[in-house]
């Protein structure tokens, strides 16, 4: 009897969930490539993304590893990989050989080339650093800051504030 009421009250709190809740965020994906991936490209992620050749989801919240790593909305923690893309904002740390966001950047960009078209709060360190507007420091050979920055163009070391 007692394993009866706790089986039922355990299947009452699942049921008390809506199906959006358990729906929001998957919590590993594991690809090969878009689409041959665990969940489609559409679903959200919390926890790990594994992107053996290239993965693609809509918000990444975790640790992203892969090849190509491709986020349609907004990308919160590490994500290393050989090229990153991202399309909404990034909160945290990228590091890869080519580096692309579109929206706000907040945190640390580590690569060869470092672009990101939207405002950048924190580091970027690479050899070609370009970032539309910026709160921060880059760091590389090609250092590019579009609107804000010191210089709009400076080698070595290039900063706003």
């Amino acid at each position: 009897m007692k394993k009866f009421i706790i089986i039922l009250g355990a299947l009452l709190i699942m049921l008390s969930f809506s199906k959006e809740t358990f729906s929001q965020e998957k919590p590993i994906q594991l690809a090969l490539f878009n689409p041959v991936q665990i969940f489609p490209e559409k679903e959200s992620i919390a926890g790990l993304r594994i992107s053996l050749l290239y993965g693609k989801n809509r918000n990444v919240t975790g640790i992203d590893w892969g090849f190509v790593n491709s986020t349609t909305g907004k990308q919160v923690g590490l994500q290393y990989g050989f090229v990153n893309l991202v399309d909404g904002g990034f909160v945290g740390f990228q590091s890869g050989f080519v580096n692309l966001s579109d929206s706000q950047f907040e945190g640390l960009q580590w690569g060869f080339v470092n672009y990101h078209k939207g405002k950048v709060s924190g580091l970027q360190l690479g050899f070609i650093n370009y970032a539309g507007s910026m709160k921060g420091v880059q760091i590389g050979l090609i250092n590019i800051i579009n609107k804000g920055g010191m210089f709009p163009f400076f080698p070595i070391v290039n900063w706003s504030f």
